[in-house]
């Protein structure tokens, strides 16, 4: 929906107005009590004279506000209107409030004549200030939730470009990899080598027609795990076995695409490749204390063998990278030797609510 059909009246505007009237109500029993206490008229006389100006004023500046700018982002009239809109509501409130309030005390009806300049002069006065005053700060607030709601949605916007840009480096690097393992199968077995192809060329399609968002749900990650281990698998053959658990409960858990499948990678070319018999990689999700722990574990060389192996950081400094620009402190990495041998790679961040 874009700016300008934006209804007036939405709820959010609705919660404002009733804010402003709350706090108005509070002002005017300053006043009330200031007049009282300096003998200026009895504390119920006072009180009423006080909320009738106040809440009419209030009433005219917020309703005629949202009226003139009420389907824009900024709810105040530009220009003469606002001014304009000041000067109605000081007029209305003061006429409509000292009409009210003769008819409590038994007054004559707006009989401003009977009253001492003085007199005439504070009321007006006090009308004036109180309305400009209050005025200037909903003004205030309105600008400076505006501006904090600009701030935040620039913040949103570069962390959304860093995500896509983390996530462009991380689709070429897999593609690469994968290109640079079926140019040794065309040589070694051209019958696995078309079946890779095959498997590479679905992998591409259903990343391709994938969501571009953010987010997916976790289903979808460990979906594009299986897709990639299948390709894998073709390669290596018996060498590469694989195991994936994912409660169901877990299974619409959002997460950010391609989270897992570096760590998969990693565990595959520095883990299992260089170990003549191969091994195994198991993936498991599970929730801990309102966060979502995911384990990739693999039976290779282990970690110090994979260290010192070529090019071996770009992967698991995306998930980092990656980790901190969406979960911030919350999300954490970690590497450790498996408890039967090879790598455990660890993420661990706050379990999101579902979309």
């Amino acid at each position: 929906m874009s700016a300008e059909a934006l209804p007036r009246f939405r709820a959010e505007n609705i919660r404002s107005m009733l804010r402003h009237g709350l706090i108005t109500v509070v002002f005017c029993c300053f006043i009330a009590a200031a007049l009282a206490i300096t003998q200026h008229g009895n504390w119920d006389a006072q009180m009423v004279y006080s909320l009738s100006i106040g809440l009419i004023s209030w009433l005219f500046i917020d309703v005629g506000r949202l009226l003139i700018s009420g389907h824009r982002e900024i709810l105040w009239p530009s220009g003469p209107w606002g001014y304009l809109l000041v000067a109605g509501g000081v007029t209305v409130g003061f006429l409509g409030g000292n009409a009210i309030g003769d008819a409590w005390t038994h007054q004559p009806l707006l009989d401003f004549g009977s009253f001492t300049e003085r007199k005439l002069a504070t009321t007006i006065v006090i009308t004036v200030t109180a309305t400009v005053c209050m005025c200037f700060f909903f003004y205030s607030l309105g600008r400076s939730k505006h501006l904090r709601s600009q701030i935040e949605l620039a913040q949103r916007n570069a962390t959304e470009a860093r995500l896509k840009l983390l996530e462009t480096q991380l689709e070429p690097h897999m593609l690469f990899n994968t290109l640079a393992n079926l140019r040794v199968l065309i040589t070694t077995d051209p019958p696995r080598a078309v079946a890779m192809l095959d498997r590479l060329n679905n992998y591409l399609r259903m990343t391709l027609s994938g969501s571009r968002a953010l987010a997916h749900p976790l289903a979808a990650e460990f979906e594009r795990l299986a897709d990639y281990l299948e390709l894998m698998s073709v390669r290596m053959g018996e060498r590469l076995r694989y195991t994936l658990d994912l409660p169901a409960e877990l299974r619409d858990a959002p997460v950010p695409p391609l989270l897992l499948q570096p760590l998969v990678e990693n565990s595959i070319r520095h883990g299992l490749e260089p170990k003549v018999e191969g091994g195994a990689i198991d993936v498991r999700a599970r929730q801990l204390d309102g966060r979502l722990i995911v384990e990739v574990r693999d039976t290779g060389v282990g970690l110090d063998a994979a260290q010192t192996s070529e090019g071996s950081g770009f992967g698991l400094e995306q998930v980092r990278e990656r980790l901190a620009t969406v979960y911030g402190d919350q999300g954490r990495m970690s590497l450790a030797a498996g408890p039967s041998g090879g790598t455990l790679a660890t993420l661990s961040f706050p379990l999101q609510p579902r979309p």
